[in-house]
């Protein structure tokens, strides 16, 4: 297992990142993606740490705060010390009926890092990550918020998570001229199959240098290669939550390539998906989530795999995205002067 700079920091991740949206959910949406109790929670995380994965994502909305609550236990029934993971969580979602319960605010914020400490039986949160955009809350109070419970020692690092491009930068802009607590990273939406984020935010990231956190790298098991095109095969959570939303007919294309690739490797196709993300330069740590062990030690097992340069090529012709303006424009403009 590789570890990456997260950002411009000093903080090292596992390139693999365990995400628990599967953790503790009931009948609600969070049931529909996982309702892992702790026995089967704590098995998957030793699994996760045994094999190397020092970073630990959640969030409190995830199953009502149910999935926080379980990865503290988790750590504390596997003695796993404080230092030897990165924990992250994040904050925006609804966590009650008021109006002031939801959202970027000051006090939503204040209140709900609170929540999440007791939540996780820890006193600091390694990375705070603000879950989406608020329209309501001016984007200097969120900023400003942060950077006091990184002063007060709650928090570490800060980092965004499906953020539009200028948004990042107008925040980095007060974060930088307020001199307030940077922002280290964005957690997005990225697959092979899904590379809207190549149009503006990844080039935005590179520039700025803000690292990227993959979430749901297989698309919502669309590319785990349960799925054909004539539907033989549909099972999954797909079928009961249709999300994230992405064009099926490029990602059967896609996933018709890599199964011939996943073949020659006598590997799944889930690998390939995962390998070609570990590949991508921008990607600082990939989100894998699971119901079930073998699930996970697939998912990880997609580190030991290496893409070949022609390979990467083939995946790059088939999932390519359409020009569209203005990168086409600046694509041509600017080939003299890349010359």
């Amino acid at each position: 297992m590789r570890m990456r700079q997260l950002g411009r920091s000093g903080l090292f991740v596992s390139e693999l990142c365990l995400g628990t949206m599967t953790f503790g959910g009931t009948d609600d949406m969070w049931g529909k993606i996982g309702q892992l109790r702790q026995q089967d929670a704590d098995e998957l995380v030793k699994i996760a740490v045994d094999s190397g994965i020092n970073f630990i994502d959640t969030a409190n909305v995830y199953a009502g705060g149910g999935s926080e609550t379980i990865l503290g236990q988790s750590l504390k029934n596997l003695n796993i010390a404080r230092q030897d993971v990165v924990i992250a969580t994040k904050v925006l979602g609804p966590m009650g009926e008021s109006p002031n319960a939801r959202g970027a605010s000051r006090g939503h914020i204040f209140n709900q890092i609170k929540a999440s400490l007791q939540r996780l039986q820890t006193d600091y949160v390694d990375l705070y990550q603000i879950h989406g955009f608020d329209a309501a809350t001016p984007i200097t109070e969120t900023l400003e918020a942060l950077d006091a419970l990184v002063r007060q020692g709650w928090v570490r690092y800060i980092g965004l998570s499906n953020w539009a491009a200028w948004q990042v930068v107008k925040a980095v802009g007060i974060t930088e001229a307020r001199q307030l607590a940077p922002i280290l990273s964005l957690q997005a939406y990225y697959t092979v199959a899904g590379r809207d984020l190549e149009r503006e935010v990844i080039p935005m990231l590179q520039s700025e240098e803000i690292g990227l956190m993959v979430w749901s790298p297989l698309a919502g098991g669309f590319l785990s290669g349960k799925y054909d095109r004539d539907g033989r095969n549909a099972e999954g959570r797909r079928v009961e939550f249709d999300f994230p939303p992405l064009d099926k007919d490029r990602a059967y294309d896609v996933i018709e390539v890599m199964r011939g690739m996943a073949d020659e490797r006598q590997c799944s196709v889930a690998q390939i998906a995962l390998s070609w993300l570990l590949h991508q330069k921008a990607v600082s740590s990939v989100i894998v989530g699971a119901k079930q062990v073998q699930q996970l030690q697939d998912n990880i097992a997609a580190t030991s795999i290496t893409l070949t340069s022609q390979e990467l090529a083939r995946l790059d012709d088939v999932s390519r995205l359409p020009a569209e303006y203005p990168g086409w424009m600046l694509e041509r403009q600017g080939e003299y002067r890349n010359q």
